[in-house]
């Protein structure tokens, strides 16, 4: 058995991205082949092509360009949810209330807009200011009145559950306002994708190229240049093919450049920033952190309030994607963030993760989502999946004993 954990230690310490780009490539030739095995069988269809313009026979409908646009609208709210909990779990904590406050957010938006005709600049306003000040306060429980994360979480679920139920009477409240409306369901002009991807190609080969000649400056060992050549080259393609395959059908989504946006600000926050360091250090060793001077308490505290924050924006994305603000919205978000997390590298044990590892987590949840839907997957069964996967992850960090950063 130890020969067995070791050899499982070093594959997935070494090969984690791989192994995850590989889950994703398997899960995405599944579906797509059943998905077009079930559009050739006129018995019990569960979706017709009539229903799919544009859908390609050749590739089943899961890989047309339509139904990727939507995994990624439906990804966008998972991976802005990740983006913060992935900080909450490097930092040692965790917050099972997520998706309940996605909800009450949400609903909160809708009550404005219906009942109140607030505004939507200030619609949006106070729904940030509401998302950031529930996490600081989720944070103070945990940070200063050291009450442990989980128990604040499934409080917070409770809480937030029955106030929403409570400001939406238990009712769905459409959308009035057009314009919130196209703040879910907007469409990038496709010339507008495309300048952002060649901006985005741009940036990304001169922080390569920065970074290269400041290991040089400072005597660092650095990677061949074909070997940094080649990895630029795939990313370019990443991104031609993300920017073509979005523009087939009708554009980027507005919610997933928003995610995307986030995704970047984040990732730049955990490399490049004093802060980013110190929430690895939090989780890592808390103690030894405190005593060399960092307020511990303080970073934590943000930390939910960034939760917050980004549990208002998913709730906003939620409620103008769908048009309405619903009791039931955010039902089992916190199962998807979590599980985006743990199966994209971020450690249960605190101080190793990333936002990228989430990100490709999210993408995973979100297929397999996309693709039991799809199918016509009994909830119960898509129920019982989604949490085996959420085991295995689990399982597979206890088992490698990764302390990555």
């Amino acid at each position: 058995m130890n020969s067995v954990t070791r050899n499982i230690q070093a594959v997935f310490s070494r090969y984690k991205v791989l192994a995850l780009l590989l889950s994703i490539v398997l899960i995405w030739t599944f579906f797509g082949y059943f998905s077009q095995q079930a559009f050739g069988n006129d018995d019990g269809l569960y979706f017709r092509p009539s229903d799919w313009p544009g859908f390609e026979p050749w590739s089943g409908v899961f890989l047309s360009a339509r139904n990727f646009s939507n995994l990624l609208r439906q990804m966008a709210i998972t991976g802005m949810l990740a983006t913060g909990m992935v900080f909450v779990i490097i930092a040692g904590e965790i917050d099972l209330s997520v998706g309940s406050l996605l909800g009450l957010l949400g609903g909160l938006a809708a009550v404005l807009d219906v009942t109140y005709h607030v505004p939507l600049a200030l619609n949006f306003a106070i729904v940030l200011v509401a998302g950031a000040v529930v996490g600081l306060i989720n944070g103070y429980w945990v940070a200063y009145l050291r009450v442990p994360s989980f128990i604040v979480g499934l409080a917070g679920m409770l809480l937030f559950r029955g106030i929403l139920e409570g400001v939406t009477h238990s009712t769905t409240i459409s959308i009035e306002s057009a314009i919130f409306i196209q703040f879910g369901q907007a469409y990038l002009p496709q010339w507008v994708g495309w300048i952002l991807g060649l901006a985005l190609c741009v940036l990304i080969a001169s922080i390569g190229y920065r970074g290269r000649l400041n290991r040089q400056r400072y005597q660092l060992p650095s990677a061949p240049v074909w070997q940094d050549s080649t990895k630029l080259f795939l990313v370019v393609c990443v991104v031609v093919g993300f920017v073509y395959a979005l523009n087939t059908y009708q554009g980027i989504p507005l919610p997933v450049l928003l995610m995307l946006a986030i995704a970047g600000f984040f990732t730049f926050v955990a490399r490049n920033t004093v802060f980013g360091r110190r929430i690895y250090a939090v989780g890592s060793n808390l103690e030894a952190t405190r005593l060399s001077g960092v307020n511990t308490q303080r970073v934590k505290m943000v930390l939910f309030g960034l939760m917050g924050l980004m549990c208002a924006l998913a709730g906003l994305v939620n409620t103008a994607r769908q048009a309405t603000g619903s009791p039931s919205a955010g039902n089992l978000g916190e199962l998807d963030a979590i599980a985006s997390c743990f199966i994209g590298g971020t450690s249960m044990r605190g101080g190793s993760g990333t936002v990228v590892g989430a990100m490709v987590g999210a993408l995973i949840m979100a297929s397999l989502n996309n693709g039991m839907d799809m199918l016509g997957v009994d909830s119960y069964w898509q129920k019982i999946v989604k949490g085996m996967i959420l085991l295995l992850a689990v399982w597979v960090d206890v088992a490698s004993g990764s302390n990555e950063r």
